[in-house]
């Protein structure tokens, strides 16, 4: 019977400077030296990400897509190399590979590409000569063009779960500097709660609508493709962390977690038929994609991480193909432990309007309850909702 494999993804809080960096290594040596097999996905060392964005922006106002993905990359690549010293360092032999070397293949797309297929034979031969495989996430290579690409904010949690598809993983483990997920931000609401298990459904309600633990695209692919998840600490094994599955079923309806976006955009479309051609339109002129959340006749509301929302806003003004109506909106949103109805809905919505909550829209998806709000009640209406949480 083969040794058990498991990939684990490190965030970028958990490699921040070489004492991190010397940490996780012990952490992975360790595992290693009880016999399993570890593949490791790395994201870029703290703020890097946002540190390589801000200094595009000061070369150039709006940097060619392409050019970004090739700027960005450097960063994964920090991370792996510098983490594959500190194995080998310990005794412990390993090897790092970019996203392209591991066999990443993506679509077109810079910035948010999606992946199309893995085919990483380097990492299947390395395993088998016992290394542990460092790789780059959050990057691969256009299997078209063979340009490099990235994945987008989050996205080495989709390499993660990419990878453990493709090699049969046992276990997909991302670890943070937060020892599970909570049933709100700890960092909005103080009274949050961590959550020992979830079923698919739950999270990706909540990573669709402001929960950051996961990208919501890595839980998709998670769920259809059954990957194990377990979300949990990286410089402390020993706490209990969260499970997440498909197997998981609740009996009762109760609250489960509270989550949102600070930044919600609206628009009309003026000389645009749909929004789908606004989303092309911003890719033409080298802006990101954007989520849409709903959309009222031809009101669209839609979110986006702030630089892409910046570089909206500054776009705005010098086309004539859509018109932003509002920019101050934010969102709320109740995931229930079943499917979410009329009853919750009739629940909830007077305890904001009790407190003064002015609600714009509601919505009900699949397990969730979606409130608009203006942004500036964003966090009074978190932790009224919140009272409302039953911890599993």
């Amino acid at each position: 019977m083969p040794a058990q494999l498991i990939v684990q993804k490190y965030g970028g809080a958990t490699l921040a400077d070489p004492e991190k960096i010397k940490a996780v290594a012990r952490r992975i040596h360790d595992l290693h030296q009880s016999g399993i097999r570890l593949v490791i996905i790395v994201s870029a060392m703290g703020q890097s990400t946002n540190q390589l964005i801000e200094l595009a922006h000061q070369v150039s106002p709006r940097p060619p897509l392409r050019e970004l993905d090739m700027l960005l990359t450097v960063g994964e690549r920090i991370s792996m190399a510098l983490l594959s010293m500190a194995l080998n360092d310990l005794g412990c032999p390993a090897i790092s590979f970019t996203g392209s070397q591991a066999g990443i293949l993506t679509d077109d797309a810079h910035v948010s590409a999606n992946i199309i297929e893995v085919k990483a034979f380097r990492v299947e031969e390395a395993l088998q000569q016992n290394k542990v495989v460092i790789l780059a996430g959050f990057q691969g290579v256009s299997q078209n063009t063979k340009e490099v690409t990235t994945l987008g904010r989050g996205g080495s949690d989709i390499t993660a779960v990419a990878m453990s598809s493709y090699l049969k993983a046992d276990r997909c483990e991302i670890l943070k500097d937060v020892d599970s997920i909570y049933t709100a931000d700890p960092k909005l609401v103080a009274t949050a709660q961590p959550i020992s298990r979830l079923h698919y459904r739950h999270l990706l309600d909540m990573t669709a609508w402001g929960a950051k633990v996961l990208h919501h695209r890595s839980v998709k692919l998670a769920a259809e493709k059954n990957v194990n998840l377990f979300v949990g600490s990286a410089a402390h094994p020993e706490l209990p962390g969260t499970f997440i599955n498909n197997e998981l079923q609740f009996e009762s309806q109760f609250l489960v977690a509270i989550n949102s976006f600070a930044n919600i955009f609206e628009i009309s479309l003026k000389n645009l038929k749909s929004f789908p051609e606004f989303q092309s339109f911003l890719q033409q002129n080298q802006i990101g994609q954007v989520q849409l959340l709903f959309s009222e006749s031809n009101r669209h509301f839609f979110t986006a991480p702030q630089e892409i929302l910046n570089d909206i806003s500054e776009f705005e003004s010098r086309q004539e193909q859509f018109q932003i109506i509002k920019n101050s909106y934010s969102s709320v949103t109740a995931t229930y432990s079943r499917a979410a109805g009329a009853a919750e809905l009739e629940f909830l919505r007077p305890m904001l309007l009790a407190n003064k909550i002015e609600v714009f829209h509601t919505q009900i998806e699949m397990n969730s309850i979606h409130f608009l709000l203006g942004l500036e009640q964003r966090n009074s209406a978190l932790q009224i909702l919140h009272n409302f949480i039953k911890i599993l």
